[in-house]
Parts: structure tokens; sequence; C-alpha cells
């Protein structure tokens, strides 16, 4: 693996540099920058079709007029930082053993963090945030939606690069031969130099994060990458074509859930008994996000219905 953005580098290049960077957090940083750029268009078309207004706000220099666009980089600090206070509060609710032991520890370190946790923080920080600027819930969700999916795809490609513990269980399986043409490792890794220090030590390393795990397990943060981006180019496609808004959101939130539920079958996580059923906190909140979508295309078209003609007129371009 790579835990330093260097290592990838000096891995395809044969270069030998090191830079204090972990890949981590560099796709980390690229996912919301990736993220915020494709909000900041969006909420730019948004504009153009006249879904979202420009607002005039009074300022002790007069008024000025704010578009929506101009919001994105306030948008996307206000989900960086309420994502990783709801990742951190979700994970000490999941592992709240460690937490009884050692409290600082688990409080402080950015080991752990549950991405529904932070998705579900966030999203009602940036909600409330645009609300307060006068942009509509179901406005904002459709805009953001293709933008949250892309950038948890590219946050799963650095937990693949980094190996930060986020795999699949132990698969012991051949590779089907219909998957013959692709790398071993799509189909088992074991995650060498992953950056946690999982498993068995590594002869003759004396370089850092000289461990490998002792079983192959599925690389899950790859194929969950591939599916953000597919659902990712669904979302993009179909964004215009949607007439109601808050169907979009509506759309993400199902494909966001059925994604999420069938990959924790062969992920590693804590499982919990939910009335009678062993989930895991992620297949509980992925059942939820399904029925929550289900529930947003009769939600979100009787809203639509019930305003009166000629109310935010949208067009198509």
């Amino acid at each position: 693996m790579f835990p330093r953005f260097s290592d990838l580098i000096n891995y395809l290049f044969g270069t030998d540099i090191n830079i204090p960077v972990y890949s981590y957090g560099f796709m980390m940083a690229l996912a919301f920058l990736t993220g915020g750029i494709v909000l900041y268009f969006e909420l730019k078309r948004k504009e153009n079709t006249r879904q979202i207004p420009v607002q005039k706000k009074e300022t002790v220099k007069g008024v000025i007029t704010v578009h929506p666009y101009q919001l994105t980089g306030n948008i996307v600090l206000i989900a960086a930082i309420f994502g990783i206070i709801g990742s951190k509060i979700f994970d000490l609710f999941e592992n709240i053993e460690a937490f009884i032991r050692d409290p600082l520890d688990s409080l402080f370190s950015f080991s752990g963090l549950t991405f529904y946790g932070g998705l579900i923080v966030a999203a009602v920080a940036v909600i409330y945030y645009c609300h307060r600027n006068k942009i509509s819930f179901p406005d904002i969700t459709d805009a953001i939606s293709p933008s949250l999916i892309l950038a948890y795809g590219i946050g799963r490609i650095g937990c693949q690069l980094a190996g930060d513990g986020c795999w699949g269980i132990v698969n012991p399986d051949p590779k089907p031969s219909w998957m013959g043409f692709l790398p071993d490792w799509v189909w088992s890794f074991r995650y060498p130099h992953n950056v946690i220090d999982e498993g068995i030590r590594m002869l003759a390393c004396d370089q850092d994060h000289c461990f490998i795990l002792a079983n192959p397990v599925y690389p899950t943060p790859l194929y969950e990458a591939m599916m953000c981006l597919i659902i990712f180019i669904i979302l993009w496609l179909i964004r215009k074509h949607l007439s109601v808004p808050g169907y979009l959101f509506s759309v993400y939130l199902i494909l966001n859930g059925v994604e999420r539920f069938f990959i924790e079958k062969i992920r590693i996580n804590t499982v919990h008994n939910f009335a009678g059923n062993n989930l895991t906190q992620a297949e509980f909140i992925a059942v939820i996000l399904i029925l929550l979508g289900c529930f947003g295309f009769y939600y979100f078209y009787r809203t639509r219905a019930k305003k009166p003609a000629g109310t935010n007129p949208r067009r198509n371009q």
C-alpha cells in the first residue's frame, strides 16, 4: 500500500522522494475539492434555470447581490467540519467499549470515522446554513447529491491506497474465471504496508508500516469507489430530467443505501442487534436511507403539487 502520497509517486515513476503527506488525507482533501467544484457548477446551473434565486443582502456598504454558487466555499467548509464531528460521534457509539477504556484516545484519534455519521450531521448543518440563505431543502439536496457520492467515492480510493482498515472479510476463494482479465488484487488483497500496521510483520522491511494481512480480504474500498462512480454518472445524467425538486435527492438516498447495504455483507464491521436482527450500524442506516428515498418521491411530489401555479419556474438546459 501507499501510506504516504509520495509512496505512490515513487512506485509509479521509480523516484525516491519523501513528501510527509498521507495518501488518505490527500484523497480526502481531493474529495472535498472535487465535490466543491461539482457543487459550484450545479448551483450555477440552477441559478441559470431559475431553480435557485439570487439573493439581495443588506450590508454596511449597502445592498449586495449573493449568487448561490458564491456560497460553495462555505458549504464545503461546513460539510468538512461537521462531517468529521459526526463521523467521530457515530464511531464512538459503534465502539463504546473502546471509548470507555480510553476516552481521550477515542476522542482525539482519527483512526475511527464513520461515514454515515458524518453524512447525517454534515447534511443537517448544510441544510440549516442554506435555509438561512434562502435556498430551499429540495433544491440544495438535489444540487449536492452528485457531489456527495463523487466525494465519497474519491475518499474510498484514499482508503484503498492507505489500507486504513476499511477492507472486507477474508476471501480465500480463487478468483472467478470471468475476472481473469483483472489483476488478482481486485478479487482479494493482503494490504501490504497498510497504514494501521495490521497483520504480520513483513520480512526484510526496514521502513514504516511493515505489516501485511495474514489472509487476503475483499478490497471493498475499491468496490465502493467503482459503485460510487456509477451512481454519480447516473445522477449526473438524470439531474436535468427530473422536474420535481427533491426527486434527485430521493434517487441518491436509495442508490446510496442499496450500495452500502450490500457492501456490508463482505465488509468488516461491528454487528448489533436491531429488533432481533443482526445488522451493522451502516446496514441499519442504509435501510433508513432507502425508506426515506422512497418516501421522498411521495413527499416532494405532494409538496410540489401544493405550490401555486407559476412559482419557482424550471426549464431544462
